[in-house]
Parts: C-alpha cells; sequence; structure tokens
C-alpha cells in the first residue's frame, strides 16, 4: 500500500479549504483517508500564520514509514522545517526556466527578427532598382540619315 500525504479539498464553491491528509494513494482524492494532519486554507494571506497549520510530530511519523508528500504539501513541509527542502518531482512538472537563460532566448529572438526585417528590406530595395532599371527608356542617340 503506497501512502501519500496530500491535499483533500472541502469548502463550497469558490471558497476553497484543503485538508492535509494521509492516504492510500489508490483513493480518490476527496475519499477515505488514513489520518488528517494539518488543514490549508488559500483565502488567507501569505503572512497570516493559520493559512497552514500542521501537525508536526504525527506527520514526522508517516514520513518516517515512508509516506510520500505531494508537491504542494512538501512545500509546506520545507517552509515549516518539517524536511530538508523542496524538491520537485520533475518527471511530472517541469521546472522554470532560468531568467539568464530567458533573457538569453529573448535577445537572440529579437536579433533574428532584425536579422530578417533587414534581409527584407534589402531585398524590397534590390527589387525596385531592378523594376526602375526596366522602366528607364535607352538613352535616344541620334540617327544619322543614310545618304
Amino acid at each position: 500500500m503506497s501512502v501519500k500525504i496530500r491535499l483533500s479539498r472541502k469548502g463550497t464553491k469558490k471558497r476553497p479549504f484543503h485538508h492535509i491528509v494521509v492516504a492510500n494513494s489508490r483513493n480518490a482524492r476527496d475519499g477515505s483517508f488514513i489520518e488528517k494532519v494539518g488543514t490549508y486554507n488559500p483565502m488567507l494571506p501569505r503572512e497570516d500564520e493559520k493559512r497552514v497549520t500542521l501537525v508536526v510530530d504525527r506527520i514526522k511519523y508517516w514520513l518516517s514509514q515512508g509516506a510520500q508528500p505531494s508537491d504542494r504539501v512538501a512545500r509546506f513541509l520545507s517552509e515549516a522545517g518539517i524536511t530538508d527542502k523542496y524538491v520537485v518531482n520533475t518527471k511530472q512538472t517541469k521546472k522554470p526556466m532560468p531568467k539568464a537563460k530567458a533573457q538569453e532566448r529573448a535577445k537572440a529572438l529579437a536579433e533574428k527578427q532584425a536579422a530578417a526585417e533587414e534581409a527584407k528590406r534589402q531585398a524590397e530595395e534590390a527589387a525596385k532598382a531592378e523594376f526602375e532599371a526596366k522602366e528607364e527608356p535607352a538613352p535616344a542617340t541620334e540617327e544619322t540619315p543614310a545618304a
């Protein structure tokens, strides 16, 4: 039996409230659970101490028994100092791109667009010059009448 520490949604429509529960991973999100070990109220401001409440000794017990926290619960445990640090399961979620790498990609894209615009402008100038060359009449040469 695989045991998870995860959120179980309670509350009403547009007023979420979550219980942090220890449950069999095969059970439904809001289904049966083994033990309630905390609460999470996302409607409260981040600074409020009642936003996340945890029963620390029970959480430590379940972690020692091999329970795996969900990503969100792992973040809560990390912020509370129960686990070392928050580690994302990279197989399920994407990590955000580092800011420096994002800036490099944006700069490269801007350079590529500028080069494309310059090439387009040069092609238009060449086509215009070619068109004007065809329209110009040949210089008139005086013909001398044959005697």
